[in-house]
């Protein structure tokens, strides 16, 4: 008996701790939040600062609206290499967001001084994008020196929260405070988010004990990672599904807001009320996913939750009758989709940490990131071509077709249909 019980001793001493009860990881959760918070409030506030403020041509509004995700390509790849070399992670994490503050806080100083230009928006934008792609490339090979492995889905199912939560509250806070104080001032609570999320990460203690790749060479490095993802077919499957699930994506938001506005005839609020509703499946997806996987594992939960993709292109493409019966069918289809889609991001944030070499964690997640993101722009430019030639309904049937036949069979013919040995608990 006393044998036993000290051998039960000794496996609760290796049980990691609960996550809420884990300060570390509080801490990063919450600047995430409050970070994903302000992002909100920038997505609505710039762009009307641009248009009603600026008198911005639609010419610059479209470079205003590419200039956030211009910096995932132009140093998506590099931004990997180097947090790799990095031996700690959480001061470059510290500073992108004092610089993304700093720059945000900028606006309404330039507004206040008559300075703020179309232009400015864009460096703004811009640099603020470049802080976001260096802090997401360190901070994924960070995850792994907060939470144990066993911990990591349920980790970035937490995140996933965050994020949900704030697109569900994000834009009618934005809405509140343009309206109380004017689109250039409300960005001053990006700015404070932005500061909040360096305090709180400067509280983490947790040691680092990444241990930095040798330099190469920046170009001999990215290959590494190109290399490492191309040749690891669990990986090579979850890169090549999320670039189809985000070009046709893509696609699909160029064309949506004027399919539910003309062909739908969706009243403004209704069309608000749809993406909201996307949040909420959103929030419940990763409040359901941690259980989930525990149960089924990542992989299984991949694979099911890529089967409920195609839904909301043909729900929307169906959609008919009176205006509250098209409502509902597509807010129902919205609260589906945003949880499949968190269920499936969660997955594939575990799965990477799992397969990716621990020496290629930053190079991997940037490799990745760099294709699963950009070919959104793709997407859109090809979506806003095609509803010109083709009409809007056969985009929505295109996107459909398009993970059907290749972001599906891109999961389920791979590796990833077999579940891996449980870790232990």
């Amino acid at each position: 008996m006393k044998r036993s019980l000290q051998t039960d001793d000794a496996v609760s001493e290796l049980r990691p701790v609960p996550l809420r009860r884990q300060r570390d990881y509080r801490l990063l959760l919450s600047a995430r939040a409050v970070s994903e918070t302000g992002a909100e409030v920038s997505r609505l506030a710039v762009p009307l600062t641009a248009a009603a403020l600026l008198g911005a041509s639609p010419a610059q509004m479209g470079v205003l609206s590419a200039a956030g995700a211009l910096p995932y390509l132009l140093a998506g790849l590099q931004a990997g290499a180097l947090a790799d070399r990095m031996r700690r992670h959480r001061p470059v994490m510290i500073g992108c967001e004092l610089t993304a503050a700093a720059a945000t806080a900028t606006v309404p100083v330039a507004w206040l001084a008559g300075w703020l230009t179309v232009p400015w928006l864009i460096a703004v934008t811009f640099t603020v994008g470049l802080c976001s792609v260096l802090f997401r490339a360190c901070s994924f090979p960070h995850i792994a020196a907060v939470v144990d492995e066993s911990q990591r889905p349920q980790a970035l199912a937490g995140f996933q929260t965050a994020n949900s939560l704030a697109v569900i509250g994000g834009p009618s806070l934005s809405g509140l405070l343009v309206q109380i104080f004017t689109a250039p001032f409300a960005l001053l609570a990006d700015a404070l988010s932005f500061l909040a999320s360096a305090f709180l990460i400067r509280g983490i203690r947790a040691p680092e004990k990444h241990v930095p790749a040798a330099p190469r060479g920046m170009w001999t490095e990215i290959r590494e990672g190109l290399r490492a993802v191309v040749a690891a077919p669990a990986l090579r499957a979850l890169c090549g599904s999320g670039m189809a699930i985000n070009f046709f994506g893509g696609a699909y938001m160029a064309i949506f807001i004027l399919y539910a506005v003309t062909v739908l005839e969706l009243p403004a609020g209704m069309v608000g009320a749809v993406s909201a509703c996307f949040g909420v499946g959103g929030l419940l997806g990763a409040l359901a996913t941690t259980r989930l996987i525990g149960r089924v594992g990542e992989n299984r939960m991949l694979r099911y939750a890529v089967l409920l993709f195609p839904l909301d292109y043909v729900v929307t493409a169906l959609a008919s009758g009176p205006v509250w019966s098209r409502f509902a069918v597509m807010a129902a289809s919205g609260l589906v989709s945003g949880a499949a889609i968190v269920a499936f991001a969660t997955s594939m944030g575990a799965i990477t940490l799992r397969e990716a070499p621990a020496e290629l964690r930053g190079r991997v997640n940037a490799t990745m990131t760099f294709g699963i993101h950009g070919v959104v722009a793709a997407g859109g430019l090809a979506g806003g071509l095609a509803g010109e030639l083709l009409g809007l309904r056969p985009v929505l049937w295109c996107g459909a077709a398009g993970i059907a036949l290749l972001a599906i069979p891109m999961v389920w013919l791979s590796p990833l249909r077999h579940s891996p040995a449980p870790l232990p608990r």
